[in-house]
């Protein structure tokens, strides 16, 4: 759970922001001719697939954060060993059981996402005669 917290989020959304920066700059020292028509349409196009990332970011950290705190209830119900808490730990980890499902969903929406945005980025690149 440690390699899924909210500084490795921050740290691979830092990395792929430096990556459109180099990649925007790259192109205007290439093809500066390009950049008012390109450009334009390209900046529309990743912005609305960063935002994407980023929302879909977001809503996978929340999930993991709700996990964290179910998480901690379970272990806290589980020390105190009375029936009433080990009763309640069932749907607490039913629960967790249901997230982690909603995790691995959310994240294969994201791989498809990136994924197409990449491939139409590419296909879009390739018929700029880039």
């Amino acid at each position: 759970m440690n390699s899924l917290d909210s500084s490795s989020l921050e740290s691979t959304m830092d990395t792929a922001t430096a990556y459109k920066n180099n990649r925007s700059s790259k192109l205007k020292r290439q093809r500066p001719h390009l950049i008012d028509t390109v450009s334009d349409c390209e900046e529309e196009g990743d912005s609305q697939v960063w935002e994407t990332l980023d929302r879909n970011f977001r809503h996978v950290q929340s999930v993991l954060d709700r996990n964290r705190v179910l998480i901690q209830q379970v272990n806290e119900n589980h020390q105190s060993k009375t029936p009433d808490n080990m009763v309640k730990n069932v749907a607490l980890i039913q629960e967790l059981n249901g997230n982690i499902s909603k995790v691995v969903s959310l994240y294969s929406d994201l791989n498809a996402n990136f994924s197409t945005a990449f491939h139409q980025h590419s296909k879009n690149g390739t018929a700029n005669g880039k």
